[in-house]
């Protein structure tokens, strides 16, 4: 059960990262939160079958210190590599 607060925070921080990362325009707003919400349900979850427990302040730290890093890195790179193939199109067709 308290993996759904992990999600939710981890959500929220996505939301939040989505908003303060650099070129909004070239992703959709479900894309950082989303990935953020993954990495975070897959680190709590093995982090519990390690045998942490939910009282276990390391847990909580690890799971939403992974899915911010995640999220930044998967988000960084996406936008970074949309904004080169839409610039190469651009040239391909000569538009601006």
């Amino acid at each position: 059960m308290y993996i759904l607060l992990a999600l939710i925070a981890a959500a929220g921080l996505g939301i939040a990262l989505h908003y303060a990362l650099p070129q909004r325009d070239t992703r959709g707003v479900v894309l950082t939160p989303g990935v953020a919400a993954l990495a975070a349900a897959v680190v709590y979850a093995v982090l519990t079958w390690l045998g942490w427990g939910e009282d276990n302040v390391w847990q909580w730290v690890a799971t939403l210190g992974a899915a911010v890093v995640v999220a930044v890195v998967v988000t960084v790179v996406l936008g970074t590599l949309r904004a080169r193939r839409d610039e190469a199109e651009r040239r391909r067709l000569r538009i601006a």
